[in-house]
């Protein structure tokens, strides 16, 4: 990581408070930040070839969805937004597929990278999901693929684009459209039917550029890739809990299969929303 502007080595030191200190700000105003250029230009041919060799390995599958990702034929009002269909065409490459020394695994697994996004989100501690699969993986979207509008079942997100498209490809999100009190259907609703433009804001992502994101009550999506290249972007899967594991329904969308693990597991939520 570029040290000068994000010294991770200096917990504590001016230059760490200074960039928590912006992205705590960002975060409050928006639910979103991006520490642009966190990775040395010198290491984002690494982070891109190392991507480019994963990419093969994701489970590619296009299905209809909704953004809340529950059930199509879930007994929903005639007006609810949860029955407008989507097309989603990202795939996923799991955790236990990208190497241990990997650029970006290396990254996940630093105790003072946690330590730093732990502070940026203004947290006591921070947790790798125990997911085998879901913990890390690297999101990828094909041309004439996007990953469509849906909310995250963790509170905070943390991501980082590892090759850029040729065009296409934008993140788009609605800030704080709904809260852990309300869902806010209508509003969710306008904005997927195209009606929603002013809950909309679009940020434009550069390779290294290190995204701390509040996804779960933030509508969002990765918009249609264009062009000839796919459009990859790492997950690095946190919990202020330890312990967290994906439900079965839920991995085996997103990775085609799942472990004894994700059997045993329950339905772990920390509010009451749909999704």
């Amino acid at each position: 990581m570029d040290g000068a502007r994000y010294p991770l080595d200096s917990p504590g030191s001016a230059g760490w408070k200074t960039a928590v200190a912006a992205a705590r700000a960002e975060l409050t105003a928006d639910g979103c930040c991006v520490l642009r250029g966190f990775i040395r230009p010198e290491l984002l041919s690494t982070l891109r070839n190392e991507g480019v060799a994963l990419a093969p390995h994701a489970y590619y599958t296009v299905e209809d969805v909704n953004a809340y990702n529950i059930p199509l034929d879930s007994p929903l009002p005639e007006d609810h937004p949860g029955r407008i269909v989507l097309r989603r065409g990202n795939a996923f490459v799991a955790r236990d597929l990208i190497p241990r020394d990997a650029l970006i695994h290396r990254l996940y697994r630093d105790e003072r990278f946690q330590r730093f996004v732990a502070d940026c989100f203004g947290l006591a501690e921070l947790h790798e999901y125990t997911d085998p699969l879901a913990g890390l993986c690297l999101n990828v979207v094909a041309p004439g693929n996007s990953h469509p509008w849906h909310f995250d079942t963790n509170e905070f997100t943390v991501s980082m684009l590892t090759q850029e498209p040729e065009s296409g490809g934008v993140f788009e999100y609605c800030p704080g459209i709904r809260s852990r009190e309300a869902e806010n259907l209508a509003d969710v609703k306008a904005v997927l039917t195209g009606e929603g433009e002013r809950f909309v804001k679009r940020l434009a992502l550069k390779p290294g550029d290190l995204q701390l994101f509040q996804g779960r009550f933030s509508l969002h999506r990765v918009a249609p890739v264009g062009g000839s290249v796919q459009r990859h972007s790492a997950i690095f899967a946190y919990s202020d809990t330890p312990g967290l594991i994906g439900t079965a329904e839920r991995t085996r969308q997103l990775f085609g299969r799942v472990t004894p693990d994700h059997v045993a597991v329950g339905e772990v939520r920390g509010d009451s929303l749909l999704d």
